[in-house]
C-alpha cells in the first residue's frame, strides 16, 4: 500500500511540474528577455530560419537545478 502512496506523490509532482511548464508557455509573450538573450543562435538564410535559444535553455536549467536542489535538501 505504501507504494501507491508513493506513486501518486509522483504523479501530483509530475502534474504540478506540468503545469508550470504550461504557465510559462501562457505567460511567455510577457516576458520579453525570455528567447532574446545574448548568445542565443538565429541565423536567417534565404529560405530556412534557424533558432536555438542556448543561452535561455542554460539559465531556466539553473533555474530548475536550484529549485530541484532546495526542494530536495529540505
Amino acid at each position: 500500500m505504501a507504494e501507491f502512496s508513493h506513486f501518486g506523490k509522483i504523479l501530483i509532482i509530475i502534474g504540478l511540474i506540468t503545469a508550470g511548464i504550461g504557465l510559462l508557455f501562457f505567460a511567455g509573450d510577457k516576458i520579453p528577455w525570455v528567447g532574446r538573450l545574448p548568445g542565443d543562435l538565429f541565423i536567417k538564410g534565404k529560405k530556412v530560419i534557424f533558432y536555438f535559444p542556448i543561452t535561455t535553455c542554460i539559465i531556466i536549467s539553473v533555474i530548475m537545478t536550484l529549485v530541484l536542489f532546495l526542494f530536495r535538501h529540505k
